[in-house]
């Protein structure tokens, strides 16, 4: 019997050694939180919750090379309860980070459509400024810009790709900049108070002379795009005009497009003009002289350039833009045409009243 048993005991050994057995099986959490990392990592932990997914990264790499050593002691002595119980708190733990996840990205995507709306209802205030103005096709080309990054934006967030659609955001303020700051000076203007006091002068002023006299006046509003005929101080007719392309701003120098601002008077009636009827102004009168030579000695103005003029108030079409000339749709023309005289006041301004209002929404942005 003695020498029987190690002989006995070897071939139990043996049968353990090469019947294939392994020792217990390796805990299925193992396999569970591979894929719930990778499962992690495709819904944006590493953006969404860093800190979070980075403890998770540490907790499970201290669970693996755990499992790892115990894989590697002999069969006989292995014990995956230890293992078993680090993976089952690791996917808790991996439940709490995909909640947090979750509702991160859900706040992130809020905020962006909110971005949204906010940059949406700056576009549509932008362009319903620019409307206002000749120059605001100056800003269209931006605010288009603008509009097709906000739609790139909104389609993003809709996929849930959030980074990329804040990327568009960023870009998009750029270009709402660009328009804003291409508008702040033209609004400017009509919000200045020693400007809007001298139109509001010169006015009154026109009106004044027209009652006194008893006779026409013509006031022209180029903010609002009217025409104003007065009899004896009061508006006898109103008409919608259009104003040169960069009629915004006062005129000074030949060849800006702008329509001038100031007092002037009906100098020659022409019934045959290009544009229908027109009636000329003393444009540029010795106000309009006196600013053209300072700004040209501030070097404001190329010293070979001119002052202009033939500035009209013309037919041709009210809907349009002129070279810095006041136009009224041809039958209307004919109408003011055969009212008024040479000599007959016409006072421009850019505005009755203060857009002080508009000046600050474009400012406010």
């Amino acid at each position: 019997m003695k020498t029987f048993q190690p002989f006995l005991l070897l071939g139990v050994f043996g049968l353990l050694l090469f019947s294939g057995c392994e020792g217990p099986p390796i805990p299925q959490e193992a396999r569970q939180a591979e894929l719930q990392e990778l499962d992690l990592w495709r819904m944006g932990g590493p953006s969404y919750a860093p800190a979070e997914y980075q403890r998770y990264q540490s907790a499970l790499r201290k669970a693996k090379d755990d499992l790892i050593r115990e894989r590697s002691r002999f069969f006989f002595l292995r014990d995956y309860g230890q293992a078993q119980g680090q993976f089952q708190a690791l996917l808790q733990e991996g439940n709490a980070l995909r909640a947090r996840i979750e509702a991160e990205k859900k706040a992130r995507s809020l905020d962006v459509e909110s971005q949204v709306a906010v940059r949406r209802a700056k576009i549509e205030t932008l362009r319903s400024l620019a409307s206002t103005i000749n120059e605001g096709y100056l800003a269209g080309k931006s605010l288009t810009k603008a509009e097709l990054l906000l739609a790139e934006t909104a389609q993003l967030s809709r996929r849930g790709e959030l980074e990329a659609a804040k990327d568009r955001l960023r870009r998009l303020d750029d270009h709402l900049r660009v328009a804003q700051s291409t508008l702040t000076p033209i609004f400017a203007r009509y919000s200045d108070p020693a400007l809007i006091a001298k139109w509001q002068r010169q006015v009154a002023e026109t009106v004044a002379e027209s009652q006194r006299q008893g006779k026409l006046a013509i006031v022209v509003s180029k903010f609002d795009r009217l025409l104003y005929l007065y009899r004896a101080g009061h508006i006898l007719k109103t008409y919608p005009v259009a104003i040169g392309r960069y009629g915004s701003s006062d005129k000074l120098r030949a060849g800006d497009f702008a329509t001038p601002e100031g007092k002037y008077s009906i100098i020659q009636k022409r019934p045959n003009s290009k544009y229908h009827k027109a009636l000329l102004i003393n444009y540029p009168n010795e106000d309009d002289k006196a600013v053209f030579a300072a700004a040209k000695k501030r070097g404001q103005i190329p010293r070979w350039m001119g002052i202009g003029g033939l500035v009209e108030i013309h037919g041709g079409g009210k809907d349009g833009m002129t070279y810095g000339c006041v136009a009224l749709d041809d039958s209307q023309i004919d109408e003011l045409f055969g009212m008024v005289d040479v000599g007959t006041p016409v006072t421009i301004v850019g505005s009755t009243e203060s857009k002080r209002e508009i000046s600050s929404a474009v400012n406010g942005m």
